[in-house]
């Protein structure tokens, strides 16, 4: 399956400064297969360690991390020749052995000549609390589930994709073009970006295995809370996890503690939620006080969103019936109070790097994210169907003055005036169109 990110893996390996890569994301977003792909398509060879399938390997990493030791008895064990400069090292489940993810610090000072690569599931988890990680000493990268444009890929829908890459002024597609990748769209959103669930698409068109394919995964995530997390956490955890659809479904989905339980406090879930963080399950937004530059001073860190990782995993949690696919338009409609389309723009913005923020006006307006681009403050409205309203876009002009308003819609793209009508796939092209 192919995947955008392989084009910065070939950036890394060609890099003079390449230092050993840490490849970030969540549980199944596919980083164990990228990484092979990539090994088997641009090395002579490659060497696959996993740490928790094989806990032997950790023996090799448990005296002086010495990386020319190291290498020899890899070799000796594998019974394979490592070359620095044809051999993909791949570190799996990293986070399994803290000894052979501070051993990556001295393959950079005392080997960098070696091409080692590591992943793991709870990573994210795992470096937000290793003490003494070598900062610095590693290059990082992040894998997400596939994009709408990945998605299109897979289901060879190439032509499309190529269309919308050419797509450089407001200018509208042809109504042709613009129906068939609503309803794709569509698609799209339930079954979300999960490789396993866009692979079994791609070759079956069967959406009730979809659903089978994306509880799996979900009762995956529950297992790992089991596993992975602080015991005393593991309930809070699975409580937030679950609340989440319940949050998105209400008129203003700002994360109320209530939600979980009658009587909830956010200082009984702080660490709960910062878990699901770290592990790239959820994705939180914060509510800006003033929408002005640097925008991370003005995030108020006691009012926020929280999105999850996938539409599809969050259509499957939610339940939404497989039926609305082939609706004309209920997937989008009010009635779901345009959950599942805020996420899948969240997790748009998430995908390529930026932090979600949110404005709100006392109880009059509510602009669904504020996006920072190349200096410049861009304010993003979200409707699920094909609405025009644009109160709060207004309200915001008059006291900000933005270059441009956005409004990402189910309509064509076009100019209203100030404001930029930006279909819903595309999201992730907001910035050619300032």
């Amino acid at each position: 399956m192919q995947r955008d990110l392989f084009v910065d893996l070939l950036t890394w390996k060609n890099s003079p400064d390449r230092k050993p890569l840490v490849l970030q994301g969540a549980r199944q977003v596919g980083k164990t297969y990228l990484l092979k792909e990539f090994g088997k398509k641009e090395y002579h060879d490659c060497l696959y360690l996993n740490f928790e399938r094989n806990s032997e390997l950790a023996q090799f990493f448990t005296a002086k991390l010495e990386p020319t030791k190291i290498i020899e008895n890899l070799s000796l064990y594998f019974e394979q020749k490592i070359q620095s400069h044809s051999t993909l090292l791949i570190f799996d489940e990293i986070q399994e052995c803290p000894c052979a993810l501070n051993s990556l610090k001295y393959f950079c000072e005392e080997a960098p000549n070696f091409h080692i690569a590591a992943a793991g599931s709870l990573l994210g988890v795992k470096l937000a609390h290793t003490a003494g990680f070598p900062v610095g000493k590693v290059n990082f990268l992040n894998l997400h589930p596939l994009s709408f444009y990945e998605f299109l890929d897979a289901i060879n829908k190439n032509g499309l994709r190529s269309y919308l890459s050419q797509i450089n002024t407001a200018t509208p597609l042809l109504e042709p073009f613009h129906t068939e990748l609503l309803e794709l769209l569509k698609k799209y959103m339930i079954i979300g970006g999960m490789p396993a669930a866009v692979a079994n698409y791609a070759a079956h068109r069967d959406l009730i295995q979809i659903r089978e394919i994306q509880d799996d995964i979900l009762k995956a995530y529950n297992l790992d809370f089991a596993k992975h997390a602080p015991q005393n956490e593991i309930m809070r955890i699975s409580q937030v996890w679950q609340s989440i659809p319940r949050q998105l479904a209400k008129d203003n989905n700002k994360f109320i503690f209530s939600v979980i339980r009658e009587g909830a406090r956010a200082r009984e879930y702080e660490i709960a939620l910062q878990w699901l963080c770290e592990a790239g399950l959820i994705i939180k937004s914060h509510n800006l006080t003033k929408p002005v530059l640097p925008l991370p001073a003005y995030g108020d860190t006691n009012a926020f969103k929280v999105f999850m990782l996938d539409t599809g995993l969050l259509s499957a949690m939610s339940n939404v019936p497989l039926k609305l696919v082939a609706s004309d338009n209920q997937l989008f409609a009010d009635e779901f109070k345009g959950a599942i389309t805020e996420n899948y723009v969240a997790q748009v913005l998430n995908s390529i790097g930026k932090p979600l923020y949110y404005w709100t006006s006392a109880a009059t307006a509510e602009v669904d994210f504020i996006v920072e681009d190349g200096g410049d403050i861009h304010p993003l409205e979200v409707k699920s169907g094909i609405s025009q309203r644009k109160k709060s876009l207004i309200e915001y002009d008059k006291k900000y003055q933005p270059k441009i308003l956005f409004r990402a819609s189910a309509m064509n793209l076009k100019h209203d005036g100030k404001i930029c009508n930006l279909p819903l796939y595309l999201c992730a092209e907001f910035a050619k169109f300032v």
